[in-house]
């Protein structure tokens, strides 16, 4: 009886054990269920929270920047007495003796003369302000190109010309880099405030990349995945735009239509998100106290009329022949750099520029104040309480109009001298942007070139209101332009002027369009931004298909495939593949009968990127594919961390080690590194397939194969080579970095 119990016992107990075992194993089960649930939701966030971060650190950048360039482009002409790190808009805002009439001059702000020697007018006081202008743009020019050639080398340019190879699948290795990205950013206040014929738009698209590899480099998803890595990089370039104009949509066009290679429907939603935080960002921090995003944000109130368009044209004309002109000279000193002495003298070249810029812009009002305010005042509309001298018109006495609709008037003695300050001030911008575009400093093109069309366009725009007033009559104006109506807006001219010269620069159209039209806040004058959008790019093209980012990648050497070029020749792989007849075999690895010294001595002897790995060297049959940093970093970590790797042992890329003498050293595993599904093509794929694969699928190289055997290698050099051959140029004379 007693044992039946102790058996009934311990049936018990291990029927317990067994539900308790049940339990733990269900608990478990359930806790990594949960555990998984939890990071597949946090994979599929990852996305948004990367797009978050880069818009919010995007955006505060820019409110950054701007801040401090309105800081220090005041402080070269004076200094507020109240607080030293106030620009003079917000000196003159605080002080309670300023009036409207007299609003620029207020007892707080001071310029240098006043405070030094205390006289504000007269000679002495002008030669002082003068050289304190010179000596501020030389100081912070220097600050600039110091920082970058000792910190930063790659912090210079503008920056897409690199973005647009690096979305293309090529990598230049700290290029994105945090140290970029600091020095990057301080620098390019230092040269917009040094007064420097360039820009913040471009390197801000830079900027806003450098966010995107920062943060997607804290996730493991895009830190190890190169193409998804470019998806983040392609929602930055959005961003960067978006804060950079004010313009979210107008971002993730020129992302869609400039930039990126490769734009599928998640990057655009990802791009649309990115530029709408970041203008957020931006908006919140309202660097300049307009509740806007841009300085230059107009609104007209005049409609524009079909006659109009003959002028736009024209300007879209000027835009076309001015962006020939600027690539083929800028292209032309950049290459006499790159070839001559010049080069080796980064810092004194930026310091001759500036003091030449210094002293031909000071003594013009139009060239002395930054870019952005000249801007800003050529697409201004004139209103009665504009103090402008493009508005100096003369006023009739009896008018009874409101505001917004002030009739078209005679041209005062203030617009003639303007006009003549304007057109000094357009040849000047001409010849030194092209001069300054392309130093060791970081430089935007967007807003010379938009300066430069404005400028054209808003003595276009007052030359057609001149002539409407005073000809009236003429069967142009008879329609549309009766006496006293308001008919002409100039400032819609310079408008349209400076999108078409940034079009004949940098070729784009779509989203040239919307960025104008967002600057405007309308869509009514869509049609003339159009019509001058397409005739520049058509005057420009008939010049050089290139604009001036495809011109610099060429010039620079990257091994860039340009998605608008087509080829249509019926060459196949197995003509463009390496190695050919009389060449050595091509550099292989064997899957388990190398020894980490005859792999170490193959990446010494050689430069490839990477090396194909084939079963034997008789067989040829190819397995997979090792990156040359992924070999060097293994090898050297086994080295380091496992006993018993030497010079002899051997390296296998299979699950198995091979067999191998009872006295032969520990051999080295390095399956983890090979890439078991490199691209491949047959040696009989046609080469207008290869070219469109590399294309749409950032490759750097690309395996030709015949029944699994490896017979060569294309590159996208190889590819870049073809094509000049097959355009009937000299292969061996295109050059890469």
């Amino acid at each position: 009886m007693r044992e039946r119990c102790v058996a009934k016992g311990d049936a018990g107990r291990k029927l317990g054990d067994q539900l308790g075992g049940k339990r733990k194993k269900i608990t478990s089960k359930s806790k990594e269920s949960i555990w998984e649930f939890i990071k597949s939701l946090l994979d599929a966030w990852s996305g948004w929270v990367v797009m978050l971060l880069i818009g919010l650190l995007a955006g505060t950048l820019a409110g950054v920047i701007d801040l401090a360039v309105d800081w220090m482009t005041d402080l070269k002409e004076g200094v507020c007495l109240s607080a030293f790190w106030y620009s003079h808009e917000q000196c003159c805002w605080t002080s309670n003796e300023t009036t409207f009439e007299d609003r620029d001059k207020c007892p707080l702000w001071q310029k240098w003369s006043e405070l030094l020697v205390n006289q504000s007018e007269g000679a002495s006081a002008y030669i002082l302000n003068y050289l304190m202008y010179i000596l501020w743009a030389l100081l912070f020019a220097f600050l600039a190109v110091s920082l970058v050639r000792v910190f930063a080398p790659y912090a210079c340019g503008s920056g897409i010309p690199e973005i647009k190879t690096i979305l293309s699948g090529f990598i230049i290795r700290g290029y994105l880099g945090k140290w970029t990205l600091l020095i990057k950013t301080v620098t390019l206040v230092l040269v917009v405030s040094s007064g420097l014929s360039l820009g913040k738009e471009g390197p801000l698209v830079h900027v806003a990349c450098c966010c995107g590899n920062f943060f997607s480099s804290l996730f493991s998803k895009y830190s190890k995945n190169e193409g998804k890595r470019r998806e983040v990089l392609s929602a930055a370039a959005a961003a960067g735009v978006s804060v950079a104009f004010g313009a979210p949509i107008g971002g993730v066009l020129f992302s869609l239509e400039e930039v990126s290679y490769y734009f599928p429907l998640k990057t655009l939603w990802r791009s649309f998100f990115a530029a709408l935080v970041a203008a957020f960002t931006l908006r919140s921090i309202n660097p300049f106290g307009n509740s806007r995003l841009v300085l230059f944000y107009v609104e007209y109130h005049t409609p524009w009329y079909m006659a109009e368009l003959f002028p736009f044209i024209l300007l879209g004309v000027f835009g076309g022949l001015w962006g020939t002109l600027f690539i083929r000279g800028n292209i032309a000193w950049c290459r006499r750099r790159k070839t001559t002495r010049l080069g080796k003298y980064p810092v004194l070249e930026v310091i001759v520029v500036t003091a030449v810029t210094a002293i031909i812009a000071y003594p013009n009002p139009y060239t002395r104040r930054s870019t952005s305010e000249l801007i800003s005042e050529l697409f201004n509309d004139c209103g009665a309480l504009e103090s402008s001298q493009l508005c100096d018109y003369i006023n009739d006495p009896n008018m009874t109009r409101p505001v917004d609709d002030i009739p078209d008037r005679p041209a005062g003695v203030g617009v003639y001298t303007a006009m003549w300050q304007l057109a000094l001030a357009l040849v000047f911008k001409i010849v030194i942007t092209i001069f300054t575009f392309g130093m060791k400093i970081p430089s935007g093109l967007f807003i010379p070139s938009m300066a430069v069309g404005a400028m054209a366009g808003r003595m276009v725009g007052i030359g057609v209101e001149q002539l409407a007033y005073h000809h009236h009559d003429w069967i142009v104006f008879r329609n549309w332009c009766r006496p006293g109506a308001d008919c002409v807006t100039p400032g819609l001219y310079a408008m349209v002027g400076a999108a078409a010269c940034l079009g004949g620069v940098t070729r784009m159209t779509v989203s040239l369009v919307v960025i104008m039209f967002e600057l405007t806040g309308g869509l009514e004058y869509i049609v003339p931004l159009m019509a001058a959008a397409v005739t520049s790019k058509w005057v420009a093209d008939a010049f050089g298909k290139e604009g001036i980012y495809e011109a610099h990648i060429h010039l620079n050497g990257y091994p860039f495939l340009d998605v608008k070029d087509e080829f249509t020749h019926r060459t196949l792989a197995t003509d463009v593949m390496r190695p050919r007849r009389g060449e050595p075999p091509l550099s292989v690895l064997t899957q388990d009968s190398m020894t980490v010294e005859d792999v170490e001595t193959l990446i010494k002897e050689t430069d490839y990127n990477g090396f194909p790995v084939v079963v034997s060297r008789d067989s040829e049959r190819l397995i997979g594919f090792a990156q040359r940093r992924e070999l060097i970093l293994a090898i050297k970590n086994a080295r380091q961390r496992q006993e018993g790797i030497v010079s002899n042992s051997i390296m296998y890329f299979t699950e198995e080690p091979p067999e191998l003498p009872a006295n032969s050293p520990h051999p080295l595993k390095l399956r983890r590194v090979l890439n078991l599904s490199p691209f491949t093509v047959t040696d009989h794929t046609p080469m207008e397939t290869v070219v469109d694969i590399f294309r749409k699928l950032g490759l750097r190289q690309c395996l030709v194969t015949r029944s699994g055997r490896l017979l060569g290698i294309i590159t996208k050099k190889d590819v870049l080579r073809h094509m000049a051959q097959m355009a009937n140029q000299d292969p061996e004379s295109i050059m890469f970095n």
